[in-house]
Order: structure tokens, then C-alpha cells, then sequence
């Protein structure tokens, strides 16, 4: 059996968060064209935005089971197709229904992507060294954005949404070729034949109950402040005055920011107890969440943006690293898949919440001061319901 190790690996794998984080960037910037071009409420606008994270959740839970019963690599190259497919077809949709019905199918595949993804890298390594590696991999979630902002102002201004789509599905297509190279078996993948039922008793079995309702809890937390304040927070500012928020620069910064965050996290692992640097790193992600909504001038605005996503995107690849060894093999992929599902839940709730608020009459500090609060509950969640293990 060919085994892939380090640096390869991790490019490979790595294609997966690019992925991810292309396409989230990339509906924030496709958002306001299509609400222009096809005269959506905000309703409409509302089910575009959400519809994409209702996939994922349905992705992550399918597709971590699948991984646990099929194997790895099939399933990952599945993933990818999918979101191939679906950014081919968003290409030619006539409405704002069949965009609505294509970001869905979308959605599966790239939330399906990322537990499988993970669990490779988990396979492949142990201890430090496998905490380490997925911090890295997650890394690539920067990328991704940075290579967003390229293709919305540099592509989309003068050829349109469509032919942006075009090109982040293309690039799909020739990973699905490097991702032949990617090992057929893991050195320990599980040959688990369970039922989806069965599989899913797993992971909420005695021997996981605690580790699947603190983690599901925890990614619940991380994707509701995350998709929340960064997909909807910064439209907000440009409401107020800050028009910096949609500029190029502060977009590729935000970006930039976040690898400091991740490559200080991926040297602390080792060094420091991982639950120790997790919380510290959502501890930062509540106080910049807190500065962030008392931000008053553009100067402000940038300083604390910058460690908002330092710390946010930091804390989400130490989960990502937290996460799997907390399940034996033969259970890996059902318990980070139903995780993450749980997670997207969040996802989906942040941003709708933000526009309830804002309907309400809420300030931006008192919305900021919401986060601050569930980002309070996992830090106690972490600290008082998680054990630091890590499982072979």
C-alpha cells in the first residue's frame, strides 16, 4: 500500500479547506450582484445564504458515515465532484429557485468534504504530530479566501458572477485529478459495515457521549459567531459609515490575519495542552468579538478585525484538530461528521439571527454582545466538559 506522508499530504488534503473557504467568500461577494440583478427580498436573500450551510450539515453527517463504511478516499473524491458539479450548474441557473436548489447540492459536498478530509490526516498521524498537521491543514481555509477576493475583484467586476463560478469549478475538476494520488486505504481505516443507525448509536454510546455533546456543543459555538459576524457584520459597517470593510485590502488582511493565528496555534500544540490553547484562543476570539462591535473608527475596525480573525479561525483549526482524537477509528468519521453537522446548525442561525436582530432595532454592539455570550458557554463547555485524549 502506497503511503503518503508530510508535505504532500498535506497539499492534497489541504485542497479541501481551499475549497471550503473559496466558496463561502465567494457567495458573500455573489450575494448583493444576484439581489440586484434578480430583485430578491430579503427572504430570498436570507434562503440563499442559508441554504448552502442546510447542505453542509446533511453532507457532514452522510459523508462521515460513508467514510467509516466505504473508505476514505472514494468518499473525499465524492465531495469534490459534487461541489464540481454543483458551482457547473450554478453557472446556468435561470432563478433565484434553481440557485437556491443547486447551492444545496453544493452545500453537501463541501460539507462532506472537511470531517472526511480530516479524518485522513487523523489516520495518518498520531498524537502531537497528527494535532499539528491538522492545525496546518486548516491553514489552507486563508488561501481560500485570499484566492476569493482575487477572482470578486479582478474577475467578477468585468466578466460577471457566472464565469467567476466557472473558473472555482474548473479548478475543482483538475483537484479531482491530483486527488488520484491520495492513498486507496489508510494505514488504519476501519472496514465498518454498520447500518447509518447503528453508526450513529456509536458515537453517542457510553464510551462517546460526553466527548459527541461537548464537541457538538463547541462547533455549534465556533460556525454560529463565525458565519454570523463575518458574513453579515462587515455590510453592516458599511452601512455606518466604514466603507474600508468591502475594500480589497481590508479583505486580503482579514485573510492574512488568520495564519499568524493558525501557525502560532500549531507550534503551541506539543508545547501546551491542547484544551489549554483552545481556550485561550476563544477567550481572544470573545474579547475581539467584543472590541469589534464597540468599534468606532475605521482604525479600530482594522486592529480588532485582525485579531477577531486571528483568534476565531485559530480556534477553529485547534478544533479541528481536537476533535477526531476523541473517537476511535472505526468511529472517526460518524463522530466528526455528526460534530460538524451539529455545527452548521450554527452556521445557519448566525447570519439569520444578526438580520432579526438588526429588524429589531438592535445595536451592533448589543449583536456583538450575543457572541460574546455563546462563545462564554463554550469556553465553559471546554473547560469543564472535554477531556484531552486522543485516540489511535
Amino acid at each position: 500500500m502506497m503511503e503518503i506522508r508530510g508535505n504532500k499530504l498535506l497539499m492534497l488534503i489541504g485542497t479541501a479547506w481551499l475549497f471550503d473557504a473559496l466558496d463561502v467568500a465567494l457567495l458573500s461577494f455573489i450575494m448583493p450582484v444576484i439581489k440586484q440583478s434578480w430583485h430578491l427580498t430579503a427572504g430570498e436573500l436570507g434562503a440563499v445564504s442559508a441554504v448552502t450551510s442546510l447542505g453542509m450539515m446533511v453532507g457532514a453527517l452522510i459523508c462521515g458515515y460513508l467514510a467509516d463504511k466505504w473508505g476514505r478516499k472514494p468518499v473525499l473524491i465524492g465531495t469534490l465532484l459534487l461541489f464540481s458539479i454543483g458551482n457547473l450548474l450554478l453557472t446556468v441557473t435561470p432563478s433565484v429557485g434553481w440557485f437556491i436548489a443547486v447551492r444545496f447540492l453544493t452545500g453537501i459536498g463541501l460539507g462532506g468534504e472537511l470531517p472526511v478530509a480530516a479524518t485522513i490526516i487523523a489516520d495518518h498521524f498520531t498524537g502531537t504530530k497528527r494535532a499539528r498537521m491538522l492545525v496546518l491543514v486548516d491553514s489552507f481555509w486563508a488561501f481560500g479566501w485570499i484566492v476569493a477576493s482575487v477572482l470578486s475583484f479582478l474577475v467578477m467586476p468585468h466578466f460577471g458572477w457566472r464565469v467567476t463560478v466557472l473558473i472555482t469549478a474548473l479548478m475543482g475538476l483538475y483537484a479531482l485529478l491530483v486527488r488520484r494520488h491520495l492513498p486507496d486505504k489508510t494505514p488504519t481505516e476501519p472496514t465498518n459495515q454498520r447500518p447509518f443507525g447503528a453508526a450513529l448509536r456509536q458515537v453517542w454510546s457510553p464510551q462517546y457521549r460526553r466527548a459527541t455533546a461537548c464537541l457538538s456543543v463547541l462547533w455549534f459555538v465556533i460556525m454560529f459567531a463565525y458565519y454570523g459576524m463575518f458574513l453579515w457584520l462587515p455590510s453592516v459597517l458599511v452601512l455606518r459609515g466604514f466603507s474600508i470593510v468591502h475594500g480589497f485590502g481590508y479583505t486580503v488582511l482579514m485573510s492574512l490575519a488568520q495564519l499568524p493565528g493558525y501557525y502560532l496555534a500549531a507550534w503551541l500544540i506539543g508545547k501546551v495542552q491542547r484544551k489549554l490553547v483552545l481556550a485561550v484562543y476563544l477567550a481572544g476570539t470573545m474579547l475581539s468579538a467584543a472590541a469589534f462591535g464597540l468599534a468606532t473608527n475605521a482604525t479600530m475596525i482594522l486592529i480588532s478585525g485582525a485579531w477577531l480573525s486571528f483568534f476565531t479561525l485559530g480556534a477553529w483549526g485547534i478544533m479541528i484538530a481536537f476533535t477526531p482524537g476523541q473517537f476511535a477509528v472505526d468511529a472517526r468519521g460518524m463522530g466528526m461528521g455528526f460534530a460538524q453537522s451539529i455545527g452548521r446548525i450554527g452556521a445557519t442561525i448566525g447570519p439569520f439571527l444578526v438580520g432579526a436582530l438588526m429588524g429589531l432595532g438592535v445595536s451592533i454592539t448589543g449583536i456583538f454582545m450575543v457572541f460574546v455570550a455563546a462563545l462564554v458557554i463554550g469556553i465553559l463547555v471546554l473547560l469543564f466538559g472535554l477531556r484531552d485524549q486522543d485516540r489511535n
